[in-house]
């Protein structure tokens, strides 16, 4: 089996946020196998641990958003691809506000610093959830299907009635599909919803250094696109990072349409629903800790958490 891996050293970033706009510093620190991804908010004190797991998800407006008692970290996602895109099982991830620097937008930055210091091995052998049979999810335009599968595939596609988008699909297949290939595709988003966020509030960061911006059939980032179809690369990243939070290695088929974080959240909750619908493989797989953790997962998805999604 394969073995769970962390980071040989730390690695330190800093950078503006995506929606505050406020200087945020952040550091990544190996960590104990068996321990998952973990985020600290070095600015509040006893800040509590909040490990990245779908069941501490307490919004999906805009981005993914993770939460432990009234504590918030934000924009977790492109971090989090670039950790599964890597292999990393276990690391400590401290920032200084409550969100992740958006840096260009992409998972390129988080890949570079930490290839830059390297992983190691940790001998104890990964932990993988792997689907055992269909599971479907349907919301209006969206949709969702995650099946059985020897390793982890996601196919994206979307549909934008918008000239500079379009109907793109992209098919991410792990050991086949060299991260690469997604890793640097930035977020987007229309020049009018960037005005209208920001009219709100939000966005207050954004800039065409950090985002793929497009006004009619015209992308305004003056070096164009990193890719004809960045857009759907871009989505399938986003839904590499949500997938980590199942706090697994996933191990199945996934075809997703017009999706985003709040749907992947939901298929996450959707196949912890069901004991039938998965197999977690590996050694946590009869322990204590794996056996609270799915416990926890259930007893989420029975209070019906993902309403608030």
């Amino acid at each position: 089996m394969t073995p769970q891996r962390t980071l040989k050293s730390a690695v330190n970033l800093s950078g503006v946020a995506l929606h505050s706009g406020k200087q945020v510093n952040l550091r990544i620190l190996p960590a104990p196998a068996q321990s998952g991804i973990v985020f600290v908010r070095t600015d509040v004190p006893h800040s509590p641990l909040i490990p990245a797991h779908f069941q501490n998800v307490v919004s999906t407006r805009l981005a993914t958003t993770l939460g432990r008692d009234q504590v918030t970290v934000s924009t977790v996602e492109h971090l989090l691809a670039a950790l599964a895109g890597l292999g990393v099982d276990n690391a400590r991830v401290e920032v200084s506000g409550p969100e992740i620097p958006i840096l260009d937008g992409s998972s390129l930055p988080f890949v570079q610093a930490i290839e830059a210091v390297g992983t190691e091995s940790q001998g104890t052998p990964r932990t993988v959830l792997a689907i055992r049979r269909r599971v479907e999810l349907k919301i209006n335009e969206k949709w969702a299907v995650a099946e059985p599968s020897s390793r982890l595939e996601v196919h994206g596609s979307i549909e934008w009635d918008h000239p500079s988008i379009g109907h793109q699909e992209f098919h991410y297949i792990d050991g086949k599909t060299p991260f690469s290939a997604i890793a640097d595709a930035r977020t987007f988003c229309l020049l009018r919803d960037v005005e209208a966020m920001k009219n709100v509030g939000l966005a207050l960061g954004g800039s065409l250094d950090n985002a793929v911006v497009v006004d009619g059939a015209q992308v305004l980032n003056p070096s164009g696109l990193r890719h004809p179809d960045e857009f759907v690369r871009h989505k399938v990243l986003d839904a590499l990072g949500d997938f980590k939070l199942s706090g697994f290695a996933l191990q199945g088929y996934v075809r997703l349409h017009r999706a985003g974080h709040d749907l992947h959240s939901q298929l996450l909750a959707a196949i912890f629903a069901d004991a039938n619908n998965y197999e977690i493989i590996g050694p946590a797989a009869s322990g204590e800790a794996s056996q609270g953790s799915v416990a926890r997962l259930r007893a989420a998805v029975s209070r019906g958490f993902v309403a608030s999604l």
